[in-house]
């Protein structure tokens, strides 16, 4: 019994010890352990698979994906990543700029701002296009030139009083319909993200005209197409307590860890350490500093059971963004059936 118990441990979790860890391979491919069926069956996967959505805001999203391998969970990280397109400024025509910022970095700035606009409503641009129509291209204006306010205190410091458009913000950026996207389009709003992100600063007499052309990219190609600000999972956390910690040792496993994941109890008058919470934990070890605590705890992760965080940029919700990560790993896979079907065998 204990030679399975330690089996299991081998291929469900991994162990953090203090000087490292343990287990960090997958180990269950089929024949590898006797009286253990790993062959691949579909039924047992769709069984033990599921997804498990935690906590869902505006931006962001955490899900929890059971059941699949690393390499599964990696590939579809690394899509929402670098392969689910949006729109982003692609080319800047610059008519003017008298501003400090010199071109280039303006052109820069402007293309790392978030558009709010479906990726899914347009097409790529054909490479070597020189012209965007309604159907690839979105097209904005800036255009802005600063002035002295001639209402303002002469002892007056502040350029906020002083200058009219001293401050160019993204907000000033405005859609130029192309052809009949007003028509394709009627109750579009496509602007950037947030209104607030700084341009650049201006003084009177300095001004900004420029167009910019979005076109639908993905962060493969360059980060600015990327629609998470950050897209990362963890495995599921499992803290054991080998032997009941009471009192002064409870207190201080409590501090150990982070808060809520450690609970202590009133038992009979004594204070009894209990694992409330453990996924809250960061996994710091801090345990493993204190010689009276460090040989009652195992603290490990479970093998197949990944936390998914996912930040959207705005441009998309995330659980847009996610089922948009799925299509695309679909569609990978089936390129690669069709690839292994069209495959002659001899």
């Amino acid at each position: 019994m204990a030679a399975r118990r330690g089996t299991d441990e081998l291929r469900d979790r991994v162990v953090l010890g203090e000087f490292g860890v343990r287990n960090v391979h997958t180990t269950d491919f089929p024949g590898n352990y006797p009286g253990y069926e790993d062959a691949w069956d579909q039924r047992r996967f769709e069984e033990a698979f599921r997804v498990d959505v935690i906590r869902e805001e505006e931006d962001a999203l955490e899900f929890d994906m059971v059941g699949i391998d690393a390499a599964i969970a990696n590939a579809f990280r690394r899509i929402l990543l670098a392969e689910v397109p949006t729109m982003a400024v692609e080319k800047v025509f610059v008519y003017n700029n008298t501003s400090i910022v010199q071109d280039e970095i303006l052109a820069h700035r402007l293309g790392l701002i978030p558009i709010r606009a479906d990726p899914r409503l347009f097409e790529y641009r054909n490479q070597g296009d020189q012209e965007g129509t309604e159907i690839d291209t979105l097209q904005f204006q800036l255009k802005i030139k600063c002035k002295r306010n001639p209402q303002a205190a002469k002892e007056s410091s502040d350029p906020d009083e002083l200058y009219f458009n001293h401050k160019v913000y993204s907000k000033h950026m405005t859609w130029v319909p192309l052809g009949n996207q007003t028509d394709l389009f009627p109750d579009a709003d496509f602007r950037p993200v947030h209104d607030d992100i700084l341009i650049a600063l201006l003084r009177p007499g300095q001004e900004i005209d420029v167009l910019m052309h979005c076109v639908k990219g993905i962060g493969k190609d360059h980060a600015k197409f990327s629609p998470v600000a950050t897209a990362s999972y963890r495995l599921l956390p499992d803290i054991t307590l080998l032997q009941p910690i009471e009192d002064e040792a409870a207190e201080m496993l409590q501090k150990c860890f982070s808060p809520g994941v450690i609970e202590i109890q009133n038992i009979n008058g004594k204070k009894v350490a209990r694992v409330a919470n453990a996924r809250l934990d960061t996994f710091s070890r801090e345990v493993f500093r204190h010689e009276g605590l460090k040989n009652l705890v195992r603290l490990a992760r479970v093998r197949n059971h990944y936390i998914f965080s996912v930040e959207s940029t705005g441009i998309l919700p995330p659980y847009v963004l996610v089922s948009e990560a799925i299509k695309i790993l679909m569609g990978k896979c089936q390129r690669f059936l069709n690839e292994l079907d069209s495959v002659s065998v001899e």
